[in-house]
């Protein structure tokens, strides 16, 4: 299973990279991985025509998109679709940050899973 990470380098410069989610256990009908520590659950709603200037993450973070897509330009240029049903981990939490826009002007529902 793969998700997107944004994370800052040394100079608070945000980029994308993917993570690869290891199985750790095969339970014959599907796979587990590791146990991932976090520190709650945020639920979140966001209309559908927003578009965010730049912002750094307000914590390191899981996101987890649960009926629409949402825009992110990292600030080296990169930008990405992540759809509904994609997770990513935000870490850019220095710097510069990202840009954040609807897709499609739809409302979004999602999950924030802090993990500190």
């Amino acid at each position: 299973m793969r998700i997107h990470n944004l994370y800052a380098d040394e100079n608070g410069e945000s980029h994308f990279r993917d993570i690869e989610i290891e199985w750790v256990e095969d339970k014959g009908y599907g796979q587990l991985s590791e146990r991932m520590p976090t520190n709650g659950m945020i639920f979140r709603r966001t209309v559908g025509d927003y578009d965010l200037d730049w912002h750094p993450a307000p914590r390191r973070q899981y996101i987890v998109n649960l009926d629409a897509a949402v825009q992110i330009t990292a600030s080296d240029g990169e930008v990405r679709i992540i759809k509904a049903g994609e997770v990513f981990l935000v870490e850019d939490t220095h710097g510069k940050g990202h840009l954040s826009a609807s897709v499609d002007g739809k409302e979004r529902h999602s999950l924030f899973i802090p993990i500190e």
